[in-house]
């Protein structure tokens, strides 16, 4: 559902918040459930690593590494690297990491045994 929505945002909306700002915030929850589609591990550690690994490719924006690849024509280079780095895009995975976090200490509080499966923590 979450990457249904992603693509819907990337086809359809052009306006300068849901875009720009509430996809990054989702895909920082998309890449997570997807890791753990795969690989049962505490909450923390995954959120920390999915976000590490968007302040990456954030900072792979920063030095321009689609130009230095030569790949600036290329528009899946552009989609999935992207082309411009930006504090609000930061903010706003750390906030979707944030609130992966969030979201499993209110269901561990919620559960009467305290697991919550795929959002353990």
């Amino acid at each position: 559902m979450l990457f249904l929505i992603e693509v819907l945002i990337a086809r359809y909306v052009h306006d300068a918040f849901i875009r720009p700002y509430a996809g990054d915030f989702l895909v920082v929850i998309l890449m997570y459930c997807f890791i753990c589609s795969f690989v049962q591990a505490p909450v923390v550690p995954v959120a920390l690593a999915v976000l590490a690994f968007s302040y990456l490719v954030e900072t792979l924006q920063y030095f321009n590494l689609v130009k230095r690849l030569g790949l600036e024509h290329s528009r899946i280079a552009n989609i999935v690297i992207g082309n411009h780095f930006s504090w609000a895009d930061i903010l706003a995975y750390t906030l979707g990491a944030g609130f992966i976090m969030l979201a499993a200490q209110l269901l561990r509080k919620r559960s009467p045994s305290g697991a919550t499966g795929a959002l353990s923590v």
